[in-house]
């Protein structure tokens, strides 16, 4: 199960970095669902390798192949089968790895879990096997749309330079229009000025990615075992890179007090019962409570420098790697649609546990 996502709709993944191709099979998803595979396709490129000058250089098609699922251009309700296929492997950039264990890389729990590893470009672990999870999240995307519910992730933090934390002061519609994906233009233009140092220097360099979720209804998440948060936060610790999680006013809430960061309830305009704040981050209990529900991620930085670095071989010996290869100096910019995704998946699984209907 260590490769299935989900309860009710569920991804089970496969393959490898320098494989024949990435894939995986959606089970769950309801039947009658348009299915625009242009859009699951823009979902993949937001994700492709090659886009800018400020992320690795390998350069792939990343077009998926729909193999089951799907009659008329409609979900029938049956598995949806898909395949990326990998085209643009250099294979040969990690042979000086192979008897080796990158710093801060899988390859020495791999090994000792496993008693064997793929040690072209991390095998399993690399994050080219987001993939599938951009596929499956685009497809929980294309149900969460007929809810009115709507996704948006941007790059809040590269390094020292941030965003303010209140994601209401941005025009999200931005967020598309530069390399880094931060709607702030002037702080992306810095932002992707030091990506372009630190990948000069042979260096990487970890970050920040805001989400956002709009149109959620009341009642999303399950009591005890089963809260959103918990199962957001589930989602984004299993995506590579990620260290950290935090939703809503997340760890500021440890230097306030109650009085500062309760939200109160109020009866709207229509009505309806709301709260005048959102420090909870739109989840109260484990459950949404309609308002905005928003989280940040943090992302580390890239574990493979193109500079030497101290390790030691598979006996134990020290020597010194120096690594091959195209990287990203920064993960930011592509991770952004693989946290929107994680996200649908999420939202959409426990939409169907609370037995809601389309």
């Amino acid at each position: 199960m260590s490769n299935t996502f989900g309860h009710l709709f569920t991804l089970t993944t496969f393959g490898e970095s320098h494989g024949a191709a990435i894939g995986g099979v959606v089970d769950g998803m309801p039947a009658g669902i348009d299915i625009d595979l242009d859009f699951i396709q823009s979902e993949l490129n937001r994700r492709r390798p090659g886009q800018s000058k400020i992320t690795t250089s390998r350069q792939e098609p990343d077009r998926v192949e729909l193999l089951s699922g799907v009659f008329e251009g409609k979900s029938t309700g049956c598995p949806i089968g898909f395949i990326v296929r990998n085209e643009n492997q250099h294979s040969q950039d990690y042979e000086n790895m192979r008897t080796l264990f990158r710093p801060s890389h899988a390859d020495f729990t791999y090994m000792q879990k496993y008693g064997i590893r793929d040690h072209r470009g991390g095998g399993r672990s690399s994050a080219r096997i987001t993939i599938s999870r951009v596929v499956a999240g685009a497809l929980a995307k294309l149900v969460l749309r007929q809810l009115g519910v709507t996704i948006q992730a941007y790059t809040s933090q590269v390094g020292d330079i941030a965003l303010d934390r209140d994601y209401t002061k941005y025009d999200l519609s931005l967020t598309e229009q530069n390399a880094v994906r931060c709607p702030d233009p002037e702080k992306a233009a810095a932002m992707e000025q030091l990506i372009a140092d630190v990948k000069a220097s042979g260096d990487t360099i970890g970050g920040i990615i805001t989400c956002i979720v709009k149109g959620c209804p009341v009642g999303v998440g399950e009591p005890e075992f089963g809260k959103l948060h918990a199962q957001l936060g589930a989602a984004m610790l299993g995506i590579n890179a990620v260290k950290g999680f935090e939703y809503g006013d997340g760890f500021e809430f440890a230097t306030k007090r109650g009085s500062e960061v309760n939200d109160r309830f109020v009866r709207s305009d229509d009505g309806t019962i709301t709260t005048a704040t959102n420090h909870s981050g739109g989840i109260q209990g484990g459950i949404s409570n309609g308002q905005d529900i928003y989280f940040r991620v943090a992302f580390k930085p890239v574990a493979t420098l193109l500079q030497p670095q101290q390790t030691v071989d598979l006996e134990g010996n020290e020597t010194t790697l120096t690594a091959r290869g195209r990287h990203d100096p920064c993960v930011l910019p592509r991770a952004v649609p693989v946290v929107e995704a994680m996200a649908a998946m999420t939202i959409l699984d426990l939409f169907l546990s609370a037995k809601r209907q389309f």
